[in-house]
């Protein structure tokens, strides 16, 4: 090796120990001020607002990006001031079957699984309080299924929302599987067809079937699936 291949070689040596050291120095030179800085934590105290409050609520009428509604009929079941009486979808059997499934696990703890006001905490308590509502009155077989749905969404006496718990879409799913278990507990052997009549060994005057809105039968164990805890919740 040459003379000055070994003076480039030390060069870029000294280099190297020189920006190393300077970038010791740099960060010697940072003081904790840099990322120890004055912030607000969620649910912090803060004397800067006058609620004192560090967590802001969001901007009265501002919409978060795709949290757009328009559709009166679909998110609120109002429209010009009115419950709507139709769906604002067509309702098809898995829609009634998924209806049965969220009602079983939100509504019928209080309702009872035929919608008849006797679910297990009403058994062990509420009723004390508050008897919850039976479907099955001929009031609420009347009611416009928007009713139902505007229950669900704000909650009615000792019944809470259950908008943050239960999406749009099922809400009217669990309305729609209430309808098939007002349906199964008022029907007559004539609503039957001749097929299911010949699975019948009595022919009582009503008959437990849940039938089906829009083009589907949800069958006569339907019923025995669970009513609507929001829908229904003592209105």
């Amino acid at each position: 090796m040459d003379r000055e291949s070994i003076n480039r070689m030390f060069t870029r040596r000294r280099l190297q120990r020189l920006a190393g050291l300077l970038s010791l120095a740099l960060v010697a030179g940072c003081h904790t001020d840099m990322w120890i800085q004055p912030k607000a934590k969620p649910l912090q105290q803060s004397d800067f607002f006058a609620d004192g409050a560090a967590s802001r609520p969001p901007v009265a009428n501002t919409v978060a990006q795709g949290q757009l509604r328009t559709d009166d009929h679909l998110y609120t079941g109002i429209v010009a001031k009115k419950y709507v009486d139709e769906f604002p979808f067509a309702i098809a059997k898995q829609d009634i079957e998924r209806g049965q499934d969220r009602f079983n696990i939100y509504c019928s703890p209080c309702h009872g699984a035929l919608g008849d006001g006797k679910g297990m905490i009403a058994q062990r308590g509420l009723a004390l309080r508050a008897q919850p509502a039976t479907y099955h009155t001929e009031r609420l077989r009347k009611m416009p299924v928007g009713y139902f749905f505007d229950v669900i969404t704000h909650g009615h006496g000792a019944m809470f929302s259950y908008a943050q718990r239960v999406d749009p879409d099922d809400r009217w799913k669990i309305v729609s599987y209430i309808r098939a278990l007002q349906l199964s507990q008022h029907s007559a052997l004539e609503d039957l067809t001749a097929e299911e009549q010949g699975q019948i060994d009595e022919k009582p005057v009503g008959i437990g079937i849940a039938a089906a809105a829009g083009d589907t039968h949800a069958g006569t164990n339907g019923a025995a699936a669970g009513g609507h805890t929001e829908g229904g919740s003592k209105h």
